[in-house]
């Protein structure tokens, strides 16, 4: 047998590592992100010492009385607590004391996540001095504005309530928005409303593709400013969830290189005519949800009739996602959703979408069917 190790699964539920033996026969290409060595902690310092396109968080927060750091939930593998410490260093620096700092878990419609998830995410010192709130998007937010696109952005009390926001998330592949991270972590404290309005307002970007003028994009940067989430430090991991990269400041003007970088670090040739497929989707394997929709691309690239091997621990089972479930899907789901499209549209655009459907109704019945 042919054996490939080093791979790892179970992220944030042990993180075990595992190999893989396949027959002697097969041809095998096995493909790895070829990522620089892990930072120092002084690289990590660093970066929040010198941040792109405004000054450190120590100069920003001073006299600052409500502070919020918003970080990403564990369906993404970013690393917060290796960090966080050195952000609470900078607060610390600026006058403001870690037990004054409330930390929010922005997790969109995914779900509730359990308390002690948060503390897995954010470390131990930020458990033991500051607040912790996890975001739930079913109840009720404060009302921000509504962006030039017509997008209603309702917020989380507490990050509405802040004078002084901060992000800390990473770069990753995005069915809807090419990549998420940078504005896209806005949309973890919004509401369930605002989440499904700006996603059915805009089609798909597409998945893993460079950023580019959207509306879709433009829309997110223009919710973001609205929550007035300026300063991000952003991470990227290699395949041991080790922090490899990391910027810090405006990420309205650094996203584009850190997508760049994205691209050219964890990109992979497609499966072309492959016989047989096999996907780790760790660090996205918490669960069946985000196993699927994060971790088996290649899938879709693979040829017809080739087989297809996801790896993937599901440690929280089949996982929750509001507005895009794949098990226990809700009662008329389709149909609320093809409602909520059409309200989010406006009369005009729902006409022609109601209009571009019924066409593509009636041509794929026109067609004529194989023998």
């Amino acid at each position: 047998m042919t054996r490939i190790g080093g791979l790892r699964t179970a992220a944030w539920h042990g993180d075990r590592v595992l190999a893989l033996d396949f027959p002697d026969e097969w041809e095998m290409t096995a493909h790895w992100p070829r990522t620089p060595p892990p930072l120092s902690d002084d690289a990590i310092r660093a970066t929040l010492e010198r941040p792109i396109g405004q000054p450190p968080i120590r100069e920003l927060c001073r006299a600052k009385t409500r502070p919020v750091v918003i970080v990403d939930d564990l369906c993404r593998p970013t690393p917060v607590g290796r960090v966080m410490p050195f952000m609470l260093e900078q607060f610390c620096q600026g006058g403001i004391p870690a037990k004054q700092i409330t930390i929010v878990m922005a997790t969109g419609t995914h779900g509730v996540t359990a308390q002690d998830w948060l503390a897995k995410k954010v470390g131990p010192e930020a458990t033991a001095q500051c607040r912790l709130i996890v975001h739930d998007s079913r109840h009720r937010g404060v009302r921000l504005g509504t962006t030039p696109c017509g997008t209603p952005v309702v917020a989380n009390r507490e990050v509405a309530a802040s004078d002084f926001l901060v992000g800390i998330g990473g770069i990753y592949p995005s069915g809807n928005t090419g990549f998420g991270g940078g504005s896209k972590l806005a949309l973890g404290v919004l509401t369930f409303g605002s989440v499904a309005w700006l996603h059915n307002r805009h089609p798909d970007m597409g998945w893993g593709i460079e950023p580019h003028s959207s509306s879709f994009r433009d829309d997110l940067e223009a919710a973001c400013r609205l929550l007035k989430l300026n300063t991000i430090l952003t991470l990227h991991i290699d395949h041991h969830r080790d922090v490899i990269r990391a910027t810090s400041g405006d990420h309205y003007h650094y996203f584009p290189e850190e997508v760049a970088f994205a691209r050219r670090v964890f990109a992979a040739p497609l499966p072309a005519d492959a016989d047989v497929v096999v996907c780790n989707t760790y660090p996205n394997d918490v669960s069946l949800t985000f196993a699927r929709s994060k971790g088996m691309c290649a899938f879709a690239h693979a040829r017809p009739g080739a087989s297809r091997i996801a790896v993937a621990a599901c440690s929280e089972g089949a996982g929750v996602h509001g507005l895009f479930p794949i098990t226990c899907v809700p009662r008329f789901h389709a149909q609320r959703v093809q409602v909520q499209r059409l309200a989010a549209l406006g009369p005009a655009q729902a006409v022609l979408a109601v209009g571009q459907r019924l066409l593509e109704r009636v041509q794929a019945r026109s067609k004529p069917r194989a023998p």
